[in-house]
C-alpha cells in the first residue's frame, strides 16, 4: 500500500498497527528490503497495515513528522504512536520480531 500525506490518516484511524517502510528510488539498501516488506505485507494481511512512503512523492510532511533523515527507515505505529523503528537494512527476521511485539 502507497502511503502518503494526503491518506496517512485514515490509514491510522484503522486501528490496525502499522508498518511504514519509508524509501526511495535512488537507494540500494531500500530495493533490498523491499521485496521483504512485500512478503510481510501478505503475510500480516488483516492484522497490520504494512504501506510504503516513497520519500520523493507527496511525502514531505510524513518526512518532517516523524524526523526522517536516512533511508531505509521503517516505522512500527502502534495505537498511533513509533513504538520501534528499523533504520537502514535488516533480515527479514529482525522485522517479524518488531511486529509480533506490536500483536
Amino acid at each position: 500500500m502507497v502511503i502518503n500525506d494526503s491518506n496517512y490518516e485514515e490509514v491510522i484511524a484503522q486501528g490496525k498497527p502499522v508498518v511504514l517502510d519509508f524509501w526511495a528510488t535512488w537507494c540500494g539498501p531500500c530495493r533490498m528490503i523491499g521485496p521483504i516488506i512485500e512478503e510481510l505485507a501478505a503475510q500480516y494481511d488483516g492484522q497490520v497495515t504494512v504501506g510504503k512512503v516513497n520519500i520523493e512523492d507527496e511525502a514531505d510532511d510524513l518526512v518532517s513528522e516523524f524526523g526522517i533523515r536516512n533511508v531505509p527507515t521503517v516505522l512500527f505505529i502502534k495505537d498511533g504512536q513509533v513504538v520501534d523503528k528499523i533504520v537502514g537494512a535488516a533480515a527479514k527476521s529482525k522485522f517479524e520480531e518488531k511486529i509480533q511485539a506490536m500483536l
